[in-house]
């Protein structure tokens, strides 16, 4: 028996932040995305790249935090955004390259034997990111 799926892909992923403003600062002036909303009480903002709803929320208390791991910590690995083509996953890597406090873990390269290619950085605050690109079918 075949079990139908009752979803239809990503509504939006939320992410807590260690500074809000930095990483909001990242996704909008490095990134390029928009800031589409806000909840100053929480507080968190909303960020878009016109696909993709992002909710950034302000961790609560720093002496509690506990920093990022992906080979030891349930949940988030790292979220993975696409780019258009390969000259715009090489103009990211200059943008994040120059951006204060982001941290390149590899540059473009080829995602096992290709022709996809990726990079994965780490946004200021250390949230790790993927940026692809695959050439069109």
């Amino acid at each position: 028996m075949t079990i139908k799926s009752l979803t239809r892909g990503i509504d939006h992923v939320g992410l807590t932040v260690r500074d809000l403003n930095q990483t909001l600062d990242f996704f909008v002036n490095c990134l390029g995305w928009n800031k589409v909303g806000e909840k100053a009480d929480y507080p968190a903002a909303f960020v878009s790249d016109g696909h993709l709803l992002v909710t950034l929320w302000q961790l609560k208390n720093e002496s509690d935090a506990v920093p990022f791991d992906r080979r030891s910590n349930v949940g988030l690995h790292h979220l993975a955004l696409r780019v258009e083509s390969e000259a715009a996953l090489d103009e990211m890597a200059e943008r994040i390259a120059k951006w204060p406090g982001a941290k390149i873990e590899f540059a473009p390269e080829l995602l096992g034997k290709g022709p996809k290619k990726h990079m994965m950085v780490y946004e200021p605050g250390g949230i790790r990111l993927e940026f692809d690109s695959a050439p069109s079918a």
